[in-house]
């Protein structure tokens, strides 16, 4: 197989090649070239990238190496300095794009610095897959990754989002995914829609849909396995006017769930669309004089 051309042979490149997210034939046709044409390949799990290299019927002639959270700030500066010599390096993770909650951001951000060329093979994504099956609102959404394991943190990040208009795509683990439905539910309300997205692309795909209290319902009792991702839909705006004084109550109430003033001041202020400025004149206004 061909190695793939350079604009400049003398030229290195970065290359973030999407993985399957579960069906091997969801590989894209580019991924098979990089792999075997490139000089570095970089894993998140070696060992996998060799049963998907086997799958696709390829055969790395590369130099291939360990490039997974725990080694990322120690191979980065290598990475760097090969390509600088011109090497092309392709970066895989497990499954779906590299630095999407997956190794990779630290590496891109050092190719940029260094003025090395940065290119990807798109492939599967469990955000957008996710997004598109969910059946709610895909005009506008924003991605929040893994919420926080505490649950004091996560509420706190819960709390700060509970405002937010755009749909939300999280991903979790199967063992928090009861907990974090019932913390959303507390932040979000029970009754906001959502989607839980499990084993994407595999035989076991399931999508799961409804409020959120049913979902946690359902969590606590069936314990899901396998590769989540959740689907949020964003806050709907109430289109009664609300006053500054009520403005000041929301943000208290918003505080008491230990989200911070700053915080509770912007999510209220887009939340009922009045500008931050007045939301914090309407906060200062309601502080009772001091003794």
């Amino acid at each position: 197989m061909d190695r793939p051309a350079l604009t400049d042979p003398t030229d290195g490149v970065l290359v973030l090649a999407g993985t399957p997210i579960g069906d091997v034939d969801d590989a894209p046709p580019r991924l098979a070239q990089e792999l075997a044409g490139a000089d570095v390949v970089a894993a998140e799990d070696t060992r996998r990238l060799l049963r998907l290299a086997s799958a696709l019927g390829v055969t790395i002639g590369g130099r291939l190496i360990s490039y997974f959270e725990g080694n990322e700030a120690g191979r980065t500066p290598d990475l760097i300095r090969q390509l600088a010599d011109g090497a092309r390096v392709v970066l895989v993770t497990d499954a779906g794009m590299p630095s999407v909650s997956d190794p990779g951001y630290r590496l891109v951000a050092a190719a940029v610095e260094a003025g090395v060329r940065v290119t990807s093979v798109p492939g599967p994504s469990a955000v957008l897959t996710a997004l598109a099956v969910s059946g709610l609102p895909v005009d506008r959404f924003c991605f929040e990754g893994f919420p926080p394991r505490r649950p004091g943190e996560r509420s706190r990040v819960f709390g700060a989002l509970a405002a937010e208009p755009r749909t939300m795509v999280f991903f979790e683990s199967r063992h928090r995914l009861a907990a974090t439905l019932r913390s959303m539910a507390e932040a979000f309300g029970g009754d906001r829609p959502a989607a839980v997205c499990r084993e994407l692309t595999k035989t076991h795909e399931e999508v799961k849909r409804g409020s959120l209290a049913a979902l946690a319902e359902w969590a606590a009792e069936d314990g899901p396995l396998g590769e989540i991702t959740l689907v949020v839909a964003g806050a709907v705006r109430d289109a009664t006017p609300v006053s500054a004084a009520d403005a000041a109550a929301l943000v208290a109430e918003r505080e008491a769930t230990g989200v911070t003033r700053k915080e509770a001041i912007a999510a209220i202020a887009r939340e009922v669309g009045m500008p931050k400025r007045e939301v914090y004149n309407a906060v200062v206004a309601a502080k009772p004089p001091a003794p």
